[in-house]
């Protein structure tokens, strides 16, 4: 993510969050944060997707993760989560871990493909409407497990064409 990028980044954040992080949040993430790793995937010469960790210590923690709701469901948080884990081993870190929404399904069940699994719950978390998040952590990032799963998911989701000439989810 450049800064460029942000005022793509906050559409997707409007449209995905019920009170979503301002823009200038973002710009000092990537100005003044040295835990702070951003990336985007781009489709049809646009963001259609965003995600952010930081890395504190040994620990990958994803901070935001969201895609332009045309394009769920078209690979597009594999392709985030892909990297984000690649970048995390990159980095050095043992483990990720995460928050989610409980009723948030198909983020859970995305982030489940990827190794991660629920390891507590923090009440109220969300102040929109007092919703719990789920914790969830990875298994070791550097296990054979992980390295496993995550070779078969990037090669399925690095197969799904994004097509840069479309303005339209495939």
């Amino acid at each position: 993510m450049t800064l460029d990028d942000i005022p793509a980044v906050h559409a997707i954040e409007r449209a995905s969050f019920p009170l979503p992080w301002p823009d200038y949040a973002f710009r000092q993430e990537l100005l003044t944060n040295r835990l702070a790793r951003y990336l985007v995937v781009r489709a049809g010469g646009r963001v259609v997707g965003y995600a952010g960790m930081w890395l504190m210590v040994d620990e990958a923690h994803v901070t935001t993760f969201a895609v332009l709701p045309l394009w769920r469901r078209s690979g597009i948080g594999g392709r985030l989560m892909v990297e984000l884990v690649r970048l995390a081993t990159e980095l050095g870190a043992r483990v990720a871990t995460l928050e989610v929404r409980v009723s948030n399904i198909p983020a859970r069940r995305l982030y489940q493909s990827f190794g991660f699994r629920p390891v507590g719950v923090r009440k109220r978390y969300y102040s929109d409407n007092g919703e719990d998040a789920l914790i969830m952590n990875s298994a070791p990032l550097a296990s054979t497990e992980m390295r496993s799963r995550l070779a078969t998911l990037a090669e399925r989701y690095e197969s799904m064409p994004l097509d840069d000439a479309a303005e339209t989810p495939p």
